[in-house]
């Protein structure tokens, strides 16, 4: 089946994913930076292909943004390995940043993430990341230690906690 301008099946869109990340992956790196995380879905404006890039020391600029924008946008033009109309976007991950890899749960140990499980156990967690171990990521809740493993969890981002006193209600 091809992928189609209103229907896209996960398993394919999981696959249409992976091929991207291997596409795409180099280009970012060899411009210093690392890619956080590639998605692909429809928005009200249409497809929407958004990478996610991030420097392990001193973040992402607009340049770095724009200069991967570019190079990727050629690539996609040569390769084509999306049959319709999108939209690309780079960006740096923001305050909620993606975690994806097993270095994502260890890097951010100690911080307040929200995990989607999915599978027979889905549901969402919420708390503090204890890290990872043997392939489980340890969370620690409100109701006590959570352990999900890393093939379970279909989407985890941080979540960013706002200063005392910042007018944010809670």
């Amino acid at each position: 089946m091809k992928i189609g301008v209103f229907f896209l099946e996960s398993m394919e869109r999981g696959e249409l994913l992976d091929r991207l990340w291997k596409l795409l992956e180099p280009v970012v790196e060899s411009r210093g930076l690392e890619l956080l995380e590639v998605e692909f879905q429809r928005e009200t404006r249409g497809w929407v292909l958004r990478l996610y890039i991030d420097r392990e020391e001193g973040g992402v600029t607009l340049d770095d943004c724009t200069a991967v924008s570019r190079e990727v946008g050629d690539l996609l033009d040569v390769k084509d390995p999306i049959d319709h109309p999108y939209h690309l976007e780079v960006s740096s991950p923001g305050l909620d940043r993606p975690l994806r890899r097993p270095k994502d749960f260890q890097r951010w140990a100690g911080h307040r993430v929200r995990i989607m499980v999915s599978g027979p156990r889905k549901k969402t967690i919420q708390g503090v990341l204890s890290g990872l171990q043997d392939e489980t990521v340890e969370i620690e809740t409100a109701l006590g230690p959570q352990r999900v493993p890393l093939k379970e969890i279909a989407k985890a981002r941080l979540v960013y906690e706002w200063p005392k006193g910042m007018g944010i209600k809670e």
